[in-house]
């Protein structure tokens, strides 16, 4: 599904301006139909991984926005704390073996795919097709499997924090092995794009770097997810 201009300014928790000068500076990619900036979703989440959505003052996007309007803050409070809550439905695993990215992948999915309510084997094959396209190495040993093939029922979202036995090779531009993987899944685009949106932006998070190379129990990155999100306070 390609998507409009506001689409992508909601995802990103940014203003339609600053769309537009990412456009003119030729920093995002799109496309134009009958003279409308179109933007194709995977090239987005590529962009979205890549760029880690930090600006000029290395502010996130998803800070408090002090001009939001009241309708955008209350929808925000839903949201605020989306990625804490989809680790608590997804769970931390720390014990994942496999010596490859394909081994981990699939033992993964042999683990969360009762989570899911899928079928393991499908659930791999939608992880490797993802990752055939394009790494979801995010660098600084952090990667982020995920998928748009398979979409949870209901509105709902769920994060499973793997950590590996041994650090893997997942073709990462700075060549670092991934020690911390967060794969993703969600029931729609929008939530979809706003949390790997987060997950890219934690990822040049040092704290939450020096936390994850001590492979955090589920309580201890919970605690730590609900801090750091409360400070980043998105407002979509």
């Amino acid at each position: 599904m390609d998507l409009k201009l506001k689409d992508v300014a909601e995802m990103l928790n940014v203003s339609e301006t600053t769309i537009r000068r990412w456009l003119a500076d030729n920093k995002i990619p799109a496309y134009k139909l009958q003279h409308q900036y179109r933007f194709d979703r995977a090239e987005i989440e590529n962009w979205v991984m890549q760029h880690k959505l930090k600006d000029e003052t290395g502010i996130s996007p998803f800070s408090q926005n002090p001009k939001a309007d009241s309708l955008s803050v209350a929808t925000g409070g839903l949201k605020q704390y989306g990625l804490t809550r989809a680790i608590k439905k997804g769970g931390v695993f720390n014990d994942i073996a496999g010596k490859t990215k394909e081994e981990v992948i699939r033992n993964t999915a042999h683990r969360i795919a009762p989570i899911l309510e899928a079928d393991e084997e499908v659930l791999a094959e939608f992880l490797l097709d993802r990752e055939k396209l394009q790494p979801t190495a995010l660098g600084h040993g952090i990667a982020v499997p995920h998928t748009r093939d398979l979409e949870l029922n209901g509105d709902q979202e769920i994060v499973a924090v793997v950590y590996p036995e041994k650090p893997v090779d997942w073709k990462a531009l700075d060549n670092k092995p991934v020690s911390t993987l967060f794969f993703l899944f969600t029931s729609d685009n929008k939530t979809h794009l706003h949390l790997l949106a987060k997950i890219a932006y934690l990822s040049s998070h040092q704290p939450a770097l020096e936390l994850l190379n001590k492979k955090p129990s589920k309580e201890e990155l919970l605690e730590f997810m609900t801090g750091w999100e409360s400070e980043i306070r998105s407002t979509l």
